[in-house]
């Protein structure tokens, strides 16, 4: 047990986030541990999110803002941690909010050595219902030989990940993101929190797992993200992957390329599932494109590719099988399904 020896930064990037904005920040300020800094990054909202922030920094001494020009959440949390005067980094979305106690039981497993992180567990608040979520690792303290083998060398390349790659849900001592900014490309807006994660964890030295611990509530809005199709996807894709294996190689991970190149095939099942969704009706062509032919093509042909559920079972089938009649009918289907949820 530290007590409140080591000051945590809690760095919410925030952008057009009005709504929301308040029960985050007031859930953050309303922390049992007291030794925070809140830095509030507003990444040139639009709304009234800046105004709110600065209302917040007059109220509270321990708040500070930074207005950016408009750079992506990824380049949100870099400002904060360069302004950052913590021992430790906490991220919080600025839609999200997180239960009082969350950073006295986080720092409760604090050894106060270099690299460590404290994962806790989330809920996702739907619209109509509350889901928990635990990392699929078994809790406990890992370092070692036990930290090479049980987590970082199973961090991706898996249907479900052993720990979210999430920069939420954890609280790091700084010193993991250090010489890590190569890895950054804030053109990224799909799974942009990999070219952070990724080669935090593996500089980690220490990462413990939390029991229970549902302590950060993660919003997720169904209504905007299941009927939207966002063109730019495959190209941050693209850019994730160039990233990951670019640290998996700095890193020296045993088998990162394998499991970089397993990792890209079950994020291009999210691509399908996502050209299903095109509007145009060019979206065999632009589907065939994707998967029909080159590098995709050869990755889901010579990469076994353990895969589970129904759903994710006919993405898997209508990646390797881009020309054939199953992409017509899972966009049915998926067009079917979106209907009934509006």
């Amino acid at each position: 047990m530290m007590g409140e020896c080591h000051k945590i930064s809690v760095i919410v990037p925030v952008y057009n986030a009005e709504a929301y904005l308040r029960e985050c920040v007031d859930s953050i300020l309303g922390q049992t541990y007291q030794n925070i800094e809140v830095i509030l990054v507003d990444d040139a909202s639009t709304d009234g999110s800046g105004r709110i922030c600065d209302d917040y920094e007059q109220a509270d001494r321990r708040v500070r803002v930074i207005h950016k020009e408009n750079g992506g959440p990824g380049s949100a949390c870099v400002a904060g941690m360069n302004e950052a005067l913590g021992d430790y980094y906490m991220f919080v979305d600025s839609d999200d909010y997180v239960e009082p106690e969350m950073l006295t039981e986080m720092a409760a497993h604090l050894a106060g050595q270099p690299g460590e992180i404290v994962c806790c567990n989330h809920l996702r608040e739907k619209q109509k219902k509350t889901e928990p979520v635990y990392s699929a690792v078994a809790p406990g303290v890992y370092q070692g030989e036990e930290l090479e083998s049980v987590i970082k060398a199973r961090l991706v390349g898996r249907q479900q990940r052993i720990l979210p790659m999430s920069r939420c849900m954890k609280l790091c001592e700084k010193t993991v993101f250090e010489g890590n900014e190569k890895y950054y490309d804030y053109r990224i807006r799909f799974a942009e929190d990999s070219n952070m994660m990724y080669p935090a964890l593996l500089n980690s030295t220490r990462i413990v797992v939390m029991e229970g611990a549902l302590y950060y509530h993660y919003r997720y809005v169904e209504s905007s993200m299941i009927h939207a199709y966002d063109k730019g996807i495959y190209d941050s894709l693209q850019r994730v992957m160039a990233c990951m294996r670019r640290v998996a190689s700095d890193k020296q991970v045993p088998d990162g390329a394998q499991a970089v190149d397993r990792e890209n095939c079950y994020m291009l099942l999210y691509v399908m599932k996502n050209e299903l969704r095109n509007p145009d009706a060019g979206y065999r062509a632009r589907i065939r494109e994707i998967f029909g032919s080159g590098e995709n093509r050869e990755l889901f042909r010579n990469i076994p590719l353990p895969v589970s559920g129904k759903k994710d079972t006919l993405l898997y089938l209508a990646a390797r099988h881009p020309e054939g009649i199953l992409p017509v009918l899972l966009r049915m289907a998926i067009r079917l399904y979106d209907r009934k949820k509006r």
